[in-house]
């Protein structure tokens, strides 16, 4: 999956939300440990038990982050878009990786190397407090999601995705959005099976709150939607 074309790793990195801010000599020594990968869709970069020795930031594409349950069904715990990075609490914990990593689409990452990380972050405080501010985000939303899948119907959980999903600035308007990934993948990710997405979008089509045409939704009324209990 690595490749061998010549790409400015030290451009990406500086581009990247997480790493603004450093000035270019350290941009320069987090480069030196740090790798591309491309992985075309379908691909695993990681299975449960691998060892982790850095952390992934998609550039561009997206990655699964998933899970096998004794029954052979899969579970989607997180599904990272570009810009976004996964694997650095295993990395600081020292454990092996307790998901598989497997590629949506297309995908180029960068794998920063956890010895060179550790080193940068010793010398810079700032860098600390991001990555422990991303790392909080995240332990945020697995909160959420678990009050989500605890207190919610199904149908709620689908119209919160949905809204969660719009353009900034289309608050009441109708809008179409298109999913970011399959249905069956979504549906594993808000703890529901295929079948329950599938017919909850139905329902919604049939009162008339969305129209459904492949991956792209449309919303008559978005404040319609957001006023649906479900």
């Amino acid at each position: 999956m690595s490749s061998n074309l010549p790409i400015n790793v030290e451009a990406l990195l500086a581009r990247l939300p997480l790493f603004n801010g450093l000035v270019p000599d350290e941009i320069a020594r987090l480069a030196r440990g740090t790798r591309e990968i491309h992985a075309a869709k379908g691909d695993i970069l990681f299975h449960k038990g691998d060892p982790c020795n850095g952390f992934h930031i998609v550039v561009y594409g997206q990655i699964k982050l998933a899970f096998t349950s004794p029954q052979g069904n899969e579970k989607v715990v997180e599904i990272i878009n570009q810009g976004q990075s996964f694997g650095e609490a295993l990395m600081f914990m020292e454990k092996p990786y307790i998901v598989y990593a497997q590629a949506l689409a297309d995908t180029h990452l960068l794998h920063v190397a956890k010895a060179t990380l550790f080193a940068e972050l010793e010398r810079d405080p700032a860098l600390s407090r991001k990555m422990l501010a991303g790392l909080s985000m995240r332990l945020h939303q697995l909160i959420n999601d678990v009050e989500s899948y605890s207190l919610q119907s199904g149908k709620q959980r689908i119209i919160g995705f949905l809204l969660r999903e719009l353009p900034e600035g289309d608050a009441d308007s109708d809008v179409a959005i298109t999913l970011p990934t399959s249905k069956g993948i979504i549906a594993s990710r808000l703890n529901l099976t295929q079948e329950h997405f599938s017919r909850i979008l139905h329902e919604l089509s049939e009162l008339g709150l969305i129209v459904v045409a492949g991956r792209r939704i449309h919303i008559p009324s978005v404040a319609r939607l957001r006023s649906h209990e479900g």
